[in-house]
């Protein structure tokens, strides 16, 4: 059962943390990677309880009140609702303690690229100066695999691909999902934007290599 508002009143920290999101949607809307309401952002507050993006909302647009508490089972602590993919946020902070952030966004480089690379479920960036902007990678001669999942309505499905991907021993700094978008998650989300930036990038790359004549 969903705890109650009152179990989480809001504080500073939730609303200075629901003012970084909110910064940090509107530098992404502006840009462009959420269309049309799509893509949600969010937070962990504490251990057991996560600051998200209320399902719907212009992501240009946030103001505070448009974040809302989840725990880290997606269970509503407010009146609100959250987005449909609280589940694999949720999951996100389960599987990888240490995230302190996580942003899904659809831009048209990623959403190409998850179309394009579903085939061969993964993207493998080799030879990327960049590949040093993700955390936990030193080298350009370090390859940065995506997994590229299959999309569903039913975020227990998608859920399940991560578990699998995971089970297999295959690093995780984030993934595509097919005709969808891309998830990337930090420490903290000056961390998750650097990644997201630095994989739209090497994405776009991707697509431009493939144009060339071989």
């Amino acid at each position: 059962m969903s705890a109650s508002p009152a179990s989480h009143p809001p504080s500073t920290a939730f609303e200075q943390l629901a003012q970084q999101l909110c910064r940090a949607a509107a530098d992404l809307a502006r840009r462009g990677w959420t269309p049309a309401t799509s893509s949600n952002f969010s937070a962990r507050l504490d251990a057991g309880c996560i600051a998200i993006t209320v399902s719907g909302r212009d992501k240009g647009r946030l103001t505070p009140a448009d974040i809302m508490l989840m725990d880290d089972q997606a269970r509503a602590l407010d009146a609100q609702c959250p987005s449909a993919e609280a589940r694999l946020h949720a999951q996100i902070y389960r599987m990888l303690p240490q995230t302190g952030a996580v942003l899904h966004t659809h831009s048209q480089t990623q959403t190409v690229a998850s179309l394009h690379f579903a085939a061969a479920g993964v993207v493998r960036l080799h030879g990327y100066e960049l590949v040093k902007a993700i955390e936990g990678l030193r080298s350009h001669e370090q390859d940065l695999s995506l997994p590229v999942f299959p999309n569903s309505q039913d975020m227990a499905e998608i859920e399940r691909h991560v578990d699998v991907w995971r089970a297999q021993g295959q690093p995780l700094h984030a993934y595509l999902i097919a005709g969808h978008g891309l998830y990337a998650w930090g420490r903290d989300i000056t961390a998750a934007l650097r990644h997201l930036e630095a994989i739209d990038f090497m994405l776009a790359c991707e697509l431009e290599l493939r144009k060339l004549p071989t």
